[in-house]
């Protein structure tokens, strides 16, 4: 298997969060070829701050492999990593990163900061971006015109 198609399973939660008006952000944790976790943005459903999409797939990765190190472990995630998302996934030690579209407003895997390749720290990440960046892009678009109509 291929990084389209684990993006093309993280753009099907990002579309789960978009359906609950949740800023739509999807993300799967891969190893071995096998998803191990996997989350979506439920920062308002859940009123927490935390419950970023890739907070919530790093929680369950860890539950299952047993351990908060996922090593040798990819993560594929519609948008670029906002700097909590990013140290976390330095912290949870993951080998790999494929993000869809950038965020120029909050991105920390190359837009505003490279936290994920950053030299002082005692890991780093293979960053791979733009799979699926046109579509990513898109749901976000819709998203926020959608959000500015209701409000």
């Amino acid at each position: 298997m291929d990084d389209l198609f684990f993006m093309q399973k993280a753009f099907e939660l990002a579309k789960k969060a978009y359906n609950i008006n949740e800023v739509p952000i999807g993300c799967v944790i891969v190893k071995d070829d096998t998803i191990i976790g996997y989350g979506y943005n439920k920062r308002n459903t859940l009123k927490n701050s935390l419950a970023h999409a890739e907070i919530e797939a790093i929680n369950m990765a860890s539950k299952t492999i047993g351990d908060w190190r996922i090593e040798d472990t990819s993560l594929y995630v519609t948008i670029e990593p906002c700097p909590m998302c990013a140290g976390a996934i330095i912290q949870a030690r993951i080998k790999k990163v494929v993000f869809g579209a950038e965020n120029k407003k909050a991105g920390c895997a190359g837009s505003i900061l490279n936290i994920l390749c950053e030299d002082r720290f005692n890991h780093k990440c293979d960053v791979i971006k733009g799979v699926m960046e046109k579509e990513c892009s898109m749901i976000m678009s819709d998203f926020f015109k959608r959000f500015r109509r209701i409000q």
